[in-house]
């Protein structure tokens, strides 16, 4: 019968991926099959854990962070949860031995998200590395299954990939952090008076790391490859479009890929697969 409580529990990760990431969800199932349900599971502990310091608003916020900070290790040390997203996150970080340093400057960064909201490229770059990178260094472990030689070589790279992805949500997601949050990412910015010059330079920092993520993601094994590598078009589509904004229309409107351009982009990953031609 404790099959059937594991079971429920990573069901309502999975449920929480296909509801809040139809992206995300689409690339998930492009992962081999063994792979799918322990990336659902990171994604929903990501998730819920963001929900709290975006979208509780009306609600003690830190106190209800730190519970869940607290179950959360709780979870991993006894083995179990009643809290179904935490028993599905708990399953996998000891069954793939994640490093628990990554769970803790997760955490960190979403303490930092509470109460922060201008950032200096010191507070910027450690937000980085605990809101993305370490979620790119957890799926990771488990694309990897256990091979801690590769997982060195690749660190970087999906450091770079988590970071792009990240910066990227940072541009999307501008009318509603800097509008509705007060929250300003990018050290030194004024987005009341945002200039060409200055997106261009964000621009360019997001093309390095997309440029050394790509490298990774070739080195990934068969199992992983596909499935990120979507994911890394999903985003990098969003990104060329973001590139042919003004600034100006960043601030007032969120961007999207709709779903018939999503379909061409897999169309199109699939046939460069097929191809050999990644």
């Amino acid at each position: 019968m404790m099959q059937l409580f594991h079971d429920v529990s990573e069901l309502c990760s999975r449920m929480t991926t296909e509801r809040y990431s139809t992206s995300f969800s689409s690339s998930i199932r492009l992962l081999h099959q063994d792979l799918r349900q322990p990336i659902h599971n990171i994604y929903g502990f990501v998730r819920f854990a963001d929900e709290i310091v975006d979208t509780f608003h009306g609600h003690d916020k830190e106190e209800l962070l730190r519970r869940f900070k607290l179950e959360t290790y709780d979870a991993i040390e006894r083995g179990i949860s009643l809290n179904p997203i935490l028993h599905s996150f708990q399953l996998t970080v000891n069954a793939y031995k994640i490093d628990h340093s990554l769970i803790e400057a997760f955490f960190k960064s979403m303490e930092m998200d509470l109460d922060q909201k201008q950032y200096n490229q010191q507070s910027y770059n450690e937000y980085i590395y605990g809101s993305a990178e370490v979620v790119g260094l957890m799926c990771l472990y488990v694309f990897l299954e256990g091979d801690t030689k590769a997982y060195e070589q690749l660190k970087p790279h999906a450091q770079s990939l988590g970071a792009a992805f990240q910066k990227v949500n940072f541009l999307r997601d501008v009318k509603a952090d800097y509008n509705s949050l007060n929250r300003t990412y990018f050290p030194g910015l004024d987005f009341s008076n945002f200039t060409t010059r200055q997106k261009a330079e964000i621009e360019a920092d997001i093309q390095k790391d997309f440029d050394h993520a790509y490298e990774g993601i070739l080195q990934l094994p068969m199992k992983a490859r596909f499935g990120v590598y979507v994911a890394f078009k999903y985003y990098l589509s969003l990104f060329k479009k973001i590139k042919k904004m003004q600034p100006a229309k960043i601030m007032n409107e969120r961007v999207r890929i709709p779903n018939y351009g999503k379909a061409m982009i897999l169309l199109r990953a699939g046939v460069r697969n097929s191809l050999n031609l990644m």
